[in-house]
């Protein structure tokens, strides 16, 4: 389970975004803070795992209680940035503070499941590293990590070609949201088969989410977007 604390001056905005953790998987909100100084009294006494943190607090910078937050210690709370704010300066301010990553308002709730939930797999993949292999990490473990992209033609399985991956990338990334592999396949004039692979390869390796599309009858439709 994935403790969260959720930090916003609006008391409605917390309560929505409190909301949205509590139908994820594996979450749920053991906090709601609404100024920067309940927030650090919170962390203090509660250790979450994660902090969705606004930035403007009404009396101090979220930027603060970012620095605050993060120490270097390894039990340091995640902390996912959620703000309005989208100027250069904060979303510098909040890479150089150690934010796992930043949200700009609004947003919905298949959104934030997205970022929650792939912190949540690198939390498990630091764990199982702390607990194998003596603490030692390869390069394949920190690159998960650190969400590096060190471009599509490392480590392809056998039978991808980083020529057709890089098609696929593309087509991913210029997408209006999310695509199916048959819509994939038409895109980039591949076999619906050949599509799928190249997109479960890019889920597999964290540089793209898939979620499940149900209606009608039969199994729910798998979709791809670009981005962890």
């Amino acid at each position: 389970m994935m403790r969260v604390l959720v930090v916003d001056d609006d008391f409605m905005v917390a309560r929505v975004h409190s909301g949205y953790v509590g139908r994820i998987p594996g979450c749920e909100v053991v906090g709601v803070a609404h100024t920067g100084a309940d927030a650090l009294a919170l962390a203090r006494e509660l250790r979450p795992d994660l902090v969705l943190l606004d930035v403007y607090l009404p009396d101090v910078s979220g930027l603060e209680v970012l620095r605050l937050l993060r120490t270097g210690a390894a039990d340091d709370p995640f902390v996912l940035v959620i703000t309005a704010a989208d100027d250069a300066a904060t979303v510098t301010g909040a890479l150089h503070g150690g934010a796992a990553h930043y949200l700009v308002k609004p947003f919905d709730a298949a959104v934030l499941a997205q970022h929650v939930e792939r912190i949540g797999r690198v939390r498990g993949r630091l764990a199982g590293l702390a607990g194998s292999n003596q603490g030692r990490a390869g390069q394949a473990d920190i690159d998960t990590v650190f969400g590096a992209r060190p471009g599509v033609a490392a480590r392809l399985p056998k039978g991808l070609t980083a020529t057709t991956a890089r098609l696929v990338e593309g087509v991913l990334r210029a997408a209006d949201g999310d695509l199916s592999a048959s819509e994939c396949a038409e895109r980039t004039e591949l076999s619906r088969v050949s599509a799928r692979r190249y997109l479960e390869h890019f889920v597999a390796t964290g540089s793209a989410v898939v979620r499940l599309r149900y209606g009608g009858t039969g199994r729910p439709e798998r979709r791809y977007r670009w981005g962890a």
